[in-house]
């Protein structure tokens, strides 16, 4: 069965709130990305545990530490990220999840992405060692195709896929962001990805740029959610709506626009009678 879940601080920067309007919405999961206005891999030891408080008092569990590793340039110091990433797993450990969101880089700074493509082995050698530290904690690492980074296009998210080739490094499927990559979300990006498909964002986006609710823009969400369930996907959808401001770090809906993005997915799912929890 698959279970959804919700980049929350999309919802409030309190985590009250983000909790509060979940549950309204009978999603018992959060993509952990920030709470009171901070990334979570800069909160502290204190909020942590006082966020776990909140987290558990309520029921809900944390799908994926929504991290922005690999939202850095390729020529950025590598030992110093890899200590942020050292903050991940610890928080991913707090939180009882198993999985971390990440990025695959931007181009070397004042650089284009012909210089990040000419760094390919770096790449894949940076995301390896990271993956090989996943590997020894019993986590996933799951990466999220987005504009501008190495993995950003259907090619070279496969060439990424295959260079890594370990089963603690698995592939994000976000329709929206192929498409603001010029590249078809379905059926190209899904079959292409298919062997290492672990996680789905929900979110979708008009011809014009404009990102809307599942169902209302280019992503072919319908169809996409068909071919989810004919292929026995059981994991998490995560909504990441983005409908009042998308930005580099995050993106932002409200409360109500979330609510819209929320009532979208799951009429798309009752529609076909797919049970979800």
């Amino acid at each position: 069965m698959i279970r959804l879940s919700a980049f929350a601080d999309e919802i409030s920067l309190d985590l009250q709130e983000q909790v509060e309007v979940l549950l309204s919405e009978n999603i018992h999961f959060i993509d952990f990305r920030s709470a009171w206005g901070t990334n979570i891999l800069d909160l502290t030891d204190e909020q942590v545990a006082r966020a776990r408080q909140i987290l558990d008092a309520n029921g809900v569990g944390v799908a994926a530490i929504g991290s922005p590793i690999g939202k850095v340039p390729i020529d950025f110091s590598y030992e110093e990220h890899f200590q942020r990433f050292e903050r991940a797993v610890t928080v991913a450990k707090a939180f009882n999840t198993r999985y971390i969101r990440l990025f695959s880089f931007y181009p070397p700074v004042g650089g284009s992405v012909n210089d990040l493509v000419a760094q390919k082995d770096e790449v894949i050698r940076r995301l390896s060692a990271m993956t090989q530290r996943a590997r020894e904690e019993n986590l996933v690492l799951v990466h999220e195709n987005e504009k501008d980074i190495y993995g950003d296009t259907i090619a070279r998210n496969v060439d990424m896929l295959q260079g890594v080739n370990d089963a603690h490094f698995r592939s994000v499927l976000d329709p929206a962001n192929y498409l603001q990559c010029e590249q078809t979300p379905y059926p190209d990006a899904y079959e292409a990805t298919l062997p290492w498909l672990e996680y789905v964002h929900v979110k979708d986006v008009r011809a014009d740029g404009t990102l809307v609710v599942a169902g209302d823009g280019e992503g072919k969400w319908p169809e996409l959610l068909r071919r989810l369930r004919a292929d026995g996907y059981d994991g998490f959808m995560a909504l990441e709506p983005h409908l009042k401001a998308a930005g580099q770090f995050q993106g932002f809906s409200g409360p109500e626009l979330f609510r819209s993005a929320s009532r979208a997915l799951q009429n798309l799912l009752r529609s076909m009678d797919w049970q979800y929890a």
